[in-house]
């Protein structure tokens, strides 16, 4: 069944929702508005006011209020409007969400999943464009997942839903009008599992989110100058499948990674640091990163297009690993 990713989340949450009486949603505009991105059309009317709840402009005050209900055995789905708006419950979800289950000894859980779009849209300005995924990747207690298609947006979303832990659930703006297969019935999948989504031979390029599409894209006009491109999307980026990762650059020997956050520090970082450490030696040279600008996102569409990692850098660094874009010579195993 052909859907778009906006529909597949829906079809996760409404599916939760029938199995679970547990689960609910909270956020602004979630009900009679249907959602900022109409992600939860047709909520309200099946499940009542009681469990689609509209919410004040308080991110802070809702959050805090879902991470209540979830110590108390509830399993809340918060939608942000956007990421950009959680920095304000940053102190609800870094100070609370993720703590509560280490510093109560285990005796509470947090079953909340924290959602909403991330990275940037078509010239939403520096305050609304943000990829914040690599910050609450570096808090201890949260898991971390960004799905790049309909499928694993529906599955990963219902795993989610099911953990008994705070999960961060980030959709790229851009992806909700993207189409994609989505098997019917109940399905999930496994967090923390990697996938390789095209076989290759010459280079691993590792990318999420939205930027998977980019690098599929590539990969195709790099096929047809005789480059094969292998790609791995992690999918959930924390608890990060390293071990897919470095399978995938044993094979290949060489590695291009691809996200739109920004460089210093980024996610990008800590995944050429593990493969540093557990694949080294089958490396025929350096890892090299394609990132978004680090700079405030401009608002110009010129400027903003130069911020955001596109298929033309994103071909050049794939040249530029296998040398000018020559074939490249065979790496030792």
């Amino acid at each position: 069944m052909m859907i778009s990713y906006r529909d597949a989340l829906n079809q996760a949450m409404r599916e939760e929702m029938r199995r679970d009486d547990r689960v609910f949603l909270i956020g602004e505009e979630v009900g009679h508005y249907q959602g900022a991105f109409k992600v939860s059309k047709g909520f309200v009317e099946e499940f009542g006011p009681q469990r689609v709840l509209d919410t004040p402009i308080t991110e802070a005050g809702f959050t805090g209020l879902a991470i209540g209900a979830a110590m108390a055995g509830l399993h809340p789905i918060v939608e942000l409007m956007t990421f950009n708006f959680g920095i304000l419950a940053l102190d609800q979800i870094v100070n609370n969400a993720a703590k509560i289950r280490y510093m109560s000894g285990g005796q509470l859980s947090v079953p909340i999943v924290i959602r909403g779009p991330g990275s940037a849209a078509h010239q939403l300005g520096a305050q609304h464009s943000q990829s914040l995924e690599a910050w609450f990747c570096h808090v201890p207690g949260l898991k971390v997942m960004a799905p790049a298609t309909p499928y694993d947006a529906k599955g990963l979303l219902k795993s989610a839903i099911r953990d008994p832990n705070p999960i961060i659930f980030i959709e790229a703006q851009l992806l909700y009008g993207t189409k994609g297969e989505v098997g019917e019935g109940d399905y999930t999948i496994p967090i923390g599992k990697a996938e390789v989504k095209r076989q290759g031979q010459d280079v691993t390029i590792v990318a999420y989110s939205k930027m998977l599409l980019v690098a599929l894209e590539a990969a195709e006009d790099l096929a047809r100058e005789g480059i094969d491109v292998e790609i791995v999307d992690p999918r959930t980026l924390k608890p990060l499948d390293v071990e897919a990762v470095v399978a995938s650059v044993k094979k290949t020997g060489r590695l291009v990674i691809v996200e739109e956050g920004w460089r210093f520090a980024g996610l990008g970082a800590q995944i050429a640091d593990s493969v540093y450490e557990r694949a080294f030696d089958y490396l025929d040279g350096p890892i090299v990163r394609v990132t978004g600008a680090d700079v405030p996102m401009p608002y110009t569409r010129s400027l903003e297009d130069a911020a955001i990692p596109d298929r033309v850098r994103v071909m050049a660094a794939v040249r530029q690993i296998l040398g000018k874009g020559q074939r490249p010579i065979p790496h030792h195993k």
